[in-house]
């Protein structure tokens, strides 16, 4: 008796195809978040450095923004993680990103100097997470329409 085995041809795994698992999406998303998730867990573990600096942007009653803050970036981070209601969370962030920017690093009113090119630098740095945020929710949203029934 004679057997024939069969041998399947397979494409090794190229970096193309490492981005597509859902593994390596969480983790892009992940790591898109870390910024907002670590954000709220260091005001969370340091309320009071968080009120001064709520204080210092203006931004009162400052207890009330630290609250509304931390519960916004776990929040929103948590949907573009998860990919409940990802295209909203996004949206969410990629405005409180703008926002944000605009807030604190007003480079512009700055004299020369490093404080001033480290504020350009993180501005513009912001500019690209809230672009960054964009592309995930346009993503999110086309791969829902794509997916509804003709």
């Amino acid at each position: 008796m004679t057997t024939i085995t069969r041998f399947e041809h397979t494409t090794p795994p190229t970096r193309r195809n490492a981005f597509k698992g859902s593994t390596a999406k969480i983790l892009m998303l992940s790591a898109l978040c870390s910024a907002y998730i670590q954000g709220a867990l260091t005001k969370l573990f340091d309320i009071e450095g968080a009120i001064q600096e709520m204080t210092h942007f203006g931004l009162l009653p400052a207890h009330l923004f630290v609250a509304g803050v931390i519960a916004f970036e776990l929040v929103t981070s948590a949907t573009v993680i998860t990919g409940f209601q990802r295209r909203a969370g996004a949206l969410a962030l990629a405005a409180f990103t703008l926002a944000a920017t605009f807030i604190a690093l007003q480079f512009w009113t700055m004299p020369e100097g490093p404080a001033r090119t480290g504020a350009t630098n993180a501005f513009f740095e912001h500019l690209g997470l809230v672009a960054a945020f964009l592309l995930v929710a346009q993503t999110d949203a086309s791969s829902q329409t794509s997916k509804k029934p003709a």
